[in-house]
């Protein structure tokens, strides 16, 4: 059987990505708002599924920008509401700043399980991808064994 495997299978440009990233984070608060008034677990959950989603969907060349994605994702998401409903994320009353730094400390397990788990796919995908020879590196990149020295 000669298919690819789960790691071997990603082929989405990074741009897509971000897009779809950036788009279906905001579908999920829209959601969540719609549901419970408030950006809850339910964007949490959505969040890590769609952070190792990102990772496995995007082709190898493009791995450092889904790598860099996560945090930027949940960031621009909780900028966007505190500067338009800060109450969704922290104290009505609150700044944009302190809205933003409300949201992210609230959603921090999200943010650092979301993140850990697209860079533990990207390693399995850099490593299955190396193992395979299908990734191939300049000569003078970092990691090439150079004959003779």
């Amino acid at each position: 059987m000669s298919g690819k495997t789960l790691w071997e299978q990603g082929h989405e440009p990074g741009r897509q990505m971000v897009t779809l990233g950036i788009a279906a984070a905001l579908t999920v608060v829209a959601l969540d708002l719609l549901l419970t008034g408030r950006v809850s677990v339910l964007f949490d959950i959505a969040f890590v599924a769609l952070s190792t989603a990102l990772a496995l969907l995007v082709r190898p060349r493009d791995f450092f920008t889904v790598g860099v994605l996560p945090p930027l994702v949940m960031v621009v998401v909780f900028t966007l509401l505190a500067a338009t409903r800060p109450g969704a994320v922290a104290h009505p009353d609150d700044s944009v700043v302190q809205a933003l730094i409300s949201g992210l400390s609230s959603h921090s397990l999200a943010l650092v399980l979301g993140y850990a788990l697209c860079l533990v796919c990207l390693a399995l995908r850099q490593r299955a991808l190396d193992q395979h020879g299908r990734l191939v590196r300049p000569r003078n990149a970092p990691g090439h064994l150079h004959p003779g020295g």
